[in-house]
């Protein structure tokens, strides 16, 4: 007969590790794509064009007993307005409070860039374990063109690791989640498990117009652009619940302003619907989008309407 009595030696459970991951690099090298791919859902707006991330974002991916933070950044550039400079100081704010930093470069030959250099002695300078992510594999028909690439980053910068992937198409992301999770340490989780990122409903309702805006419009214009979420609240109807959002375009020209309306209303009616359309299946609720268009004449060099804007450290 068994001994009921004896001591349970059950092992115990793993213990819970956490770590904050900056995603540097240049414009346009794919950072908010991968951001999404590794955390599994739509968190940072995408556009080719540059400058699309302005904030740092924050995604949330826990797998188990492991949490990784990551803060997507902008673009590092030579900044030509205040909303640059603060672009760039954004950056050196999250290198300086990561655990572990992720270059994301593009797979082409050539030399290290400047912008890319200043991120590695950022890295340098914090001690920070940094992982190199060459991106858009998907773009190379002989993937034997990675391997001068590889080895020109090598030559450049100690890193943990280098690791090709395509966001795009998701190959290698597991690796770079992998290759990152090595740099959790022991403690608890800083956010649920069930939580994405931190960003509030109207924060994640401008950038989806705006991220409308960048694939809708000319080169030119989308960086003079700011969105903000004015006004915001929910209803119930018989239907279920219906979110009320204003928001409020600002441009820095009259000729812009007409280019955002287009003509009898019908860009901006493009822009609201597709708009509308992605806020619906992400928010999971019925959107009644009215937008209006201000001009506010260089407004990305003016402090206080920065600020105002959303964009402040």
């Amino acid at each position: 007969m068994p001994n009921t009595n004896q001591p349970n030696h059950a092992a115990p459970a793993p213990a819970a590790r956490s770590a904050f991951i900056a995603l540097v690099g240049r414009p346009n090298v794919g950072k908010s794509s991968l951001l999404n791919a590794m955390v599994g859902r739509k968190v940072a707006i995408v556009s080719d064009k540059p400058q699309t991330t302005r904030n740092r974002i924050m995604g949330v991916l826990t797998r188990e007993e492991t949490q990784l933070v990551f803060l997507d950044t902008p673009g590092a550039h030579r900044p030509r307005t205040r909303l640059g400079d603060f672009m760039v100081r954004s950056i050196g704010e999250a290198v300086s409070g990561v655990d572990a930093a992720a270059l994301v470069v593009e797979p082409v030959p050539g030399a290290v860039r400047e912008e890319e250099r200043g991120l590695l002695e950022q890295c340098r300078k914090n001690r920070l374990p940094t992982v190199l992510v060459v991106n858009k594999i998907d773009t190379l028909e002989d993937k034997s063109r990675l391997l001068p690439v590889i080895e020109k980053w090598r030559q450049a910068y100690d890193f943990s690791a280098v690791l090709p992937v395509s966001a795009l198409t998701g190959d290698g992301v597991g690796d770079v989640v992998d290759e990152l999770s090595k740099f959790t340490f022991e403690g608890p989780h800083f956010f649920p498990d069930d939580m994405v990122s931190d960003q509030p409903e109207r924060v994640v309702a401008a950038e989806l117009i705006r991220e409308k805006m960048l694939l809708l419009l000319r080169d030119e214009i989308p960086h003079g652009i700011a969105v903000v979420i004015e006004n915001a609240g929910e209803r119930e109807t018989e239907n279920g619940p219906i979110l009320d959002l204003d928001a409020y375009i600002y441009c820095e020209k009259e000729s812009h302003k007409g280019i955002v309306i287009g003509r009898r209303g019908a860009m901006l009616k493009e822009i609201g619907t597709q708009a509308r359309q992605e806020m619906e299946a992400l928010f999971g609720a019925k959107v009644n989008l009215q937008c209006w268009v201000k001009v506010k004449e260089d407004w990305r060099n003016r402090q206080g309407l920065l600020g105002s804007f959303g964009y402040k450290l």
